[in-house]
């Protein structure tokens, strides 16, 4: 049963991870139903004081919440214990001499019901082992969704970064040699510092996006601590499934040979197997209890730990993903956009009117266009700043 308990909990996290990774935006997110149960368990601090149930792990309250879940492993370990040597105090000190007739049926009868409770355990391991597996898939495709977030996150600061450059240094140096070129006709040169304050004004409103790489969460060194857990987590669990497959099948060849060496070899690791699986069942249950409040409103937890980084509207937009008229990059985008159309058709308009009168600025004009002429880092920045369908499913996956 403690096995089987066990594997239904590693399996329902496996879930959790599968289901936050594939849900769409906040707003079509549903919690799983185990995890609404599990959320709806009583939180009690060691105090015996209830407590919020909602995701908090770096409130004391909240974990002492989950150490008190863990304790009654410890509990229900010490009852087990118990019982287990009341049985055997009752066996040893209060066996009646019996009939040589009769000592063969009890014989047989314990040996049959052991053998059964051994088959228990090992479809109880088996059930564990597919539990192991479930929970082992759910968080590395949480791992994943990190790593995509990540990714996307930095390739937009990189893109950012570029086009700002371009606009400070590439823009400024062919500007300024267009500046003597044009030294003459004061026309163009209103054309350039009007070009000047068009690029001045694009970096304005680049500089106005959020910079995630500042933020104090590192999406890859988060990814990276989960997969390192996970690995061990997933072996320690993978040897105790088969420490416990192995003690069962040496039973029962120890019932079957009558070896009471073997028994008692058997007895005295069980004890200590008794000990892990009570343990492993404490963890199970404050890491369920606690995967449970997170997955019930993921939102919440995601909008105050970023707080100190981003704005609740721009993380908002990310979870619920909503094409409202508040989106808080369009009117950024939208000026950037008008900005560059202007420049572009400026340059066009230099390139027909003053290359001809001035053959040595056709290099610059062209280079400047070209600076100028970024509609497909356009079109990448709006499609993964001004719509969230491009990083929806990372970010709803934290």
């Amino acid at each position: 049963e403690l096995r089987g308990e066990e594997g239904a909990r590693e399996r329902a996290s496996g879930e959790c991870g599968r289901d936050v990774v594939a849900g769409g935006g906040a707003g079509d997110y549903l919690a799983p139903w185990w995890a609404t149960w599990l959320h709806g368990l009583p939180h009690l601090s060691l105090n015996l004081q209830a407590v919020p149930s909602a995701f908090r792990p770096r409130d004391a309250d909240y974990q002492q919440s989950l150490l008190f879940l863990a304790l009654l492993g410890a509990v229900f370990l010490g009852l087990n214990l118990i019982f287990l040597g009341i049985y055997l105090i009752c066996v040893c000190c209060c066996k009646k001499e019996e009939e040589t007739e009769t000592k063969r049926p009890n014989s047989c009868c314990i040996t049959w019901t052991a053998v059964v409770a051994g088959l228990i355990c090992c479809a109880a391991v088996g059930i564990g082992f597919y539990g192991n597996s479930e929970t082992n898939d759910g968080v590395y495709q949480l791992i994943y969704a990190l790593d995509n977030a990540n990714h996307t996150l930095s390739g937009i600061d990189s893109l950012v970064s570029d086009t700002t450059t371009k606009m400070k240094i590439a823009l400024e140096q062919h500007l300024a040699r267009l500046n003597e070129i044009f030294a003459t006709r004061g026309d163009y040169v209103q054309t350039l510092k009007f070009l000047q304050q068009m690029a001045d004004n694009i970096v304005l409103q680049l500089s106005g996006l959020p910079v995630w790489g500042d933020m104090t969460v590192d999406l890859s060194q988060v990814a990276s601590e989960v997969s390192y857990v996970e690995y061990y987590r997933w072996l320690s669990y993978l040897l105790l499934f088969i420490l416990n497959l192995v003690i069962c099948l040496i039973a029962c060849l120890g019932l079957a040979k009558h070896s009471k060496c073997l028994l008692i070899m058997i007895l005295c690791c069980g004890l200590f197997t008794l000990i892990l699986s009570w343990a492993s069942f404490a963890v199970d249950v404050s890491a369920a209890v606690g995967t449970s409040d997170f997955c019930v409103a993921p939102d919440k937890f995601i909008i105050n730990m970023t707080k100190s980084d981003l704005s609740a509207e721009i993380v908002q937009y990310y979870l619920y993903c909503t094409q409202s008229p508040t989106n808080p990059f369009q009117q950024a985008l939208t000026i950037y956009q008008r900005s560059l159309t202007t420049m572009q058709i400026q340059i066009q308009g230099l390139m027909q009117f003053a290359v001809p009168l001035f053959p040595t600025a056709e290099v610059n004009d062209i280079a400047l266009y070209h600076v100028i002429g970024i509609d497909f880092n356009l079109s990448y920045l709006k499609t993964h700043q001004s719509s969230c369908q491009g990083i929806l499913v990372e970010t709803c996956s934290l």
